[in-house]
């Protein structure tokens, strides 16, 4: 080992694709750019010219496929929206695919740059939030002065560029470690300026060079978009295929729901491919004059109070912290919206408690990672009759949550699914000494039933709120105010531009 490894001001200059992540083609993320940033249109023209870029790749046209990627999958968004999907999607398909052998060589040094053939806009949020990168080096897409993007770039030969730009920021000293696939051509790229060369896929048992600098990506715990799994040329056009049969399916599924009593719902769903997974036992509905227990759920869709009515057999009242209008009034259970001022939520949650059970998510908001946000104290000073209700949900095709579109629409994609399955599971009535009963802060009490609602799952707890998860995903603190009509059918409207902008 040379004897600089030992050093902190230990340096490595990493390629993204096929080293730091296990696949070397971008084709998939371009395809969720034209997804999430523009429509199903323009998803589906880039999917029917997959076969001229894999075309162009075989030929040696590397520089042409990727301009023709990069021009289809952006040519006239607006860069806001291409950093916005960067911002809230990528980064979870990224981790997904990251490779861990590559990223405790990469992780080990103290200078970490990162290379990448793909626009450094798709790019920078990833490397430098979760794989702790302090450069980023990738292509540059041309943005006219309104804002939008031409689907051009500015480099003519790409790696050329590259090479450049890595040679322009180590001008005193070259960087000690470089990680990259292996070049066929013989066009220069940056592994030539490193000292120390690893072609990936990275050796499991290479040692790092700076041991104490060893660390782990940081997860990431906020995710937005539809798509649930990486839209490969195959998954991509199976969700082309699905989408009108799901269409149908999400109205009719939805329908039934409408029509027939709750304690109905859950024997009739499979024959609709609906499943619903219940543990636990669920305690006995309020007698009169005796107050109802508080349901205090994890929240995972805008679905989860109707379900936990769906399992329990009768309508179950929700409190909401912030759910559009319109929402509220299509809402097969009755609703109600908290003002966030403390002393009229406490009153209006013991109203409601006085008149039977009620449904409560203290999280604030929903989560689709395996994390669970932190819990409001407010639900542990009202009552010491709670029941701690473990909920979770597993889709194929569409994810049931949106930060950055219309919540209402929730549902419909949810039931979009060829088979969407919703676990609830019921864990015991806390014990008096558990509750603020005995003593205990409201935030103790809080905490606890998190911890285990997370062990239950098998999630993590964090420290993480709703004002947490709408700033990284939508740059706002995620309140919904009430609307003109107009304002809800341009949200609508925004809301479907995947299928059909």
């Amino acid at each position: 080992m040379m004897e600089s490894s030992t050093t902190t001001s230990y340096s490595v200059v990493s390629e993204l694709e096929g080293t730091l992540l296990k696949n070397p083609n971008p084709f998939a993320y371009f395809m969720l750019v034209a997804f999430e940033a523009s429509g199903l249109i323009r998803f589906a023209i880039l999917l029917f010219l997959w076969p001229i870029i894999a075309l162009l790749d075989v030929l040696g046209y590397k520089n042409g496929s990727l301009k023709l990627m990069i021009f289809v999958a952006t040519v006239g968004l607006r860069e806001s929206d291409i950093e916005s999907v960067a911002r809230a999607v990528l980064p979870k398909f990224y981790m997904d695919d990251v490779s861990m052998d590559a990223w405790r060589a990469f992780g080990s040094c103290e200078k970490r740059v990162v290379v990448t053939r793909m626009p450094r806009i798709m790019v920078e949020r990833f490397a430098k939030d979760h794989l702790r990168g302090d450069e980023v080096i990738g292509t540059e897409i041309i943005v006219n002065r309104f804002g939008y993007a031409t689907g051009l770039i500015q480099e003519t030969d790409v790696d050329r560029s590259v090479f450049n730009s890595v040679a322009n920021l180590f001008v005193d000293r070259r960087p000690q470690l470089g990680l990259g696939r292996s070049v066929i051509s013989g066009s220069p790229t940056f592994l030539s300026l490193c000292e120390e060369q690893i072609h990936a896929p990275v050796p499991s048992n290479y040692n790092g060079h700076n041991q104490r600098l060893h660390m782990q990506p940081l997860p990431v715990i906020f995710h937005d978009g539809r798509l649930v799994k990486l839209p490969t040329p195959a998954t991509a056009f199976l969700i082309l295929l699905w989408i009108p049969f799901g269409i149908i399916l999400a109205a009719i599924r939805i329908f039934v729901g409408f029509i027939l009593p709750f304690w109905a719902l859950p024997y009739v769903s499979r024959i609709f491919n609906t499943r619903f997974i219940v543990k636990g036992k669920p305690p006995a509905p309020a007698t009169a004059g005796n107050p109802g227990v508080l349901f205090v759920c994890t929240h995972r869709t805008l679905m989860d109070p109707v379900i936990l009515s769906y399992v329990l057999g009768r309508s179950i009242p929700a409190v909401t912290y912030s759910i559009s209008r319109l929402s509220e009034i299509l809402s097969p259970i009755p609703t109600f919206r908290l003002t966030r001022i403390r002393d009229l939520d406490a009153e209006m949650i013991k109203k409601e408690l006085s008149n039977g059970d009620l449904v409560v998510y203290p999280e604030g908001t929903t989560c689709r990672e395996p994390f669970l946000l932190r819990f409001s104290a407010l639900f542990a000073e009202l009552t010491d009759k709670i029941v701690p209700v473990a909920m979770n949900y597993r889709v194929g095709f569409f994810h049931a949550t949106t930060a950055r579109g219309w919540k209402g629409l929730d549902p419909i994609f949810f039931f979009m699914n060829p088979r969407p399955v919703y676990e609830v599971t019921f864990l015991n009535q806390l014990e008096v000494e558990a509750t603020c009963s005995s003593g205990k802060s409201p935030y103790d009490v809080a905490n606890y039933v998190q911890r285990i609602l997370a062990a239950t799952l098998g999630f993590e707890c964090t420290n993480f709120t709703r004002k947490d998860k709408y700033r990284v995903l939508a740059g706002n603190d995620g309140t919904v105010s009430y609307s003109s009509f107009l304002d809800q059918v341009k949200k609508v409207v925004t809301t479907f531009k995947p299928f059909f902008h």
